[in-house]
């Protein structure tokens, strides 16, 4: 069976074995393993009944990672988009009234518009047509994004409202010191190259942080999971299908298009999964996947199934192929039954793999050209755009528009493809009408 499992994900091919595969897919699902939690109360507050949508979160989850990772053979696992997420329960349902059966039938749709551009090649193609230095700064944007999700969980940085700015943390509360010293922790296994790292770091620091009261002891080890009934099949396409719907339709579309192509070329380019014009081969085959989980998602009250950036943990911990995701969609889905041990694995504890993968996605901007200003310009509004707005999706979409005015106003019209010219019309239109809210 172990030569199978070898052959069939091409392990020695891709210089990995099992183990290596088992440790990236662990490391993987412990910096993920928060969803779990956030995901639910965020849903809940749309009125979402939170203990059978936390099922379909495990069962979402861990299903599509699997056929990820059976299908395509990449290390990528998904989970819902928490932008997504957000704007289905605050922005539609408790700002805009909105019953939240019809919001998913708005996520249905524009899993649908996923699937259908996916099959017709049309996201193959925006990928070709992204100019290289927009390609490069994104595994630079994914990294900084992440690594600030990192400092965030950590507690190192805090929203300030009456600054509206971000500002140190309580750097002397028990969550924050236990981040520095996981933080330390993984940092010098890191330089030792010590192989896992990441995975070790993340256990010795939710061990340390039982006696400093943050990490918090289960009353029982297993669970049995409640009916998805009260959630499964819920969806109002009918509804949904109003002409007045269609922005918000457009709102969960765009952003997740482009955050699934910034995640997805972020993440392999760690891996040195992409070629040398940045674009990653058979494409397709993860596209197919993480626009057919977007859709089947909404059948079970779960918005909208994307790669996840945390992918990026794994292929650090040595993960290059697709027995990662299945090992990660493996142990979501035993999350079922030992869910309540599961939940000690403390935010703080997972906080300092994000931000050390962080670091490491950062080389990519060594190879963009700064002497040029069409070029440098575009790969630098991609970066800060993505921190700044929090979405990399958003990200990518400035560094488009940018790349097209900056290059046709500076008498440099010819160097960009004629594809682009196109594909910035929408891009302008969801900045305009959309991105704000």
């Amino acid at each position: 069976m172990r030569s199978s499992i070898e052959r069939f994900f091409r392990l020695a091919e891709n210089n990995t074995n099992v183990r290596t595969e088992f440790i990236a897919g662990m490391t993987i699902f412990m910096t993920m393993v928060y969803v779990l939690i956030v995901v639910p109360g965020i849903l809940a507050e749309g009125g979402i009944p939170k203990g059978p949508v936390t099922v379909s979160v495990i069962l979402m989850t861990g299903l599509t990672s699997i056929i990820m990772g059976l299908y395509s053979n990449r290390p990528f696992a998904l989970a819902p988009g928490l932008g997504s997420v957000a704007f289905l329960a605050v922005t539609l349902v408790e700002t805009e009234g909105l019953p939240w059966q019809t919001a998913m039938g708005m996520v249905f749709i524009s899993g649908i518009l996923f699937l259908l551009l996916t099959i017709f090649g049309l996201r193959q193609l925006i990928v070709k047509l992204i100019p290289p230095a927009i390609k490069l700064s994104i595994g630079a944007g994914v990294g900084l994004f992440i690594a600030l999700i990192g400092f965030r969980n950590a507690g190192l940085v805090a929203a300030n409202e009456d600054a509206n700015s971000l500002t140190l943390g309580n750097l002397g509360s028990p969550e924050a010191l236990l981040s520095i010293i996981g933080f330390f922790i993984m940092s010098i296994l890191m330089a030792r190259k010590t192989r896992g790292h990441l995975l070790i770091g993340i256990v010795v620091t939710t061990l340390i942080g039982i006696p400093m009261g943050v990490t918090q002891i289960p009353d029982s080890i297993f669970s049995l999971p409640q009916s998805i009934g009260p959630v499964f099949l819920k969806l109002n396409i009918t509804d949904a299908l109003q002409l007045a719907y269609f922005p918000f339709i457009l709102a969960f579309f765009v952003p997740d298009f482009f955050s699934s192509l910034g995640t997805t070329l972020g993440v392999a380019g760690k891996g040195g999964m992409l070629d040398k014009n940045g674009d990653l081969p058979q494409i397709n085959k993860p596209f197919l996947v993480d626009a057919g989980a977007a859709t089947w998602g909404s059948l079970f009250s779960v918005p909208v199934m994307a790669t996840y950036v945390e992918s990026s943990a794994g292929v650090e911990a040595g993960g290059r192929t697709g027995l990662t995701a299945v090992f990660t969609g493996l142990l979501f889905l035993l999350t079922l039954f030992i869910t309540p041990i599961i939940k000690i694995i403390p935010g703080e504890a997972t906080a300092p793999a994000l931000i050390l993968v962080g670091l490491m996605m950062m080389s990519s901007v060594k190879n963009i050209n700064f002497n040029d200003t069409t070029e440098s310009l575009p790969a630098f509004m991609t970066i800060v755009v993505t921190i700044f707005t929090f979405n990399f999706g958003n990200g990518i979409s400035a560094g488009i528009i940018t790349y097209v005015f900056v290059k046709a106003l500076s008498g440099r019209y010819k160097e960009v493809h004629p594809g682009l010219y196109i594909l910035v019309i929408p891009l302008i239109y969801y900045f305009m009408t959309l991105a704000g809210k």
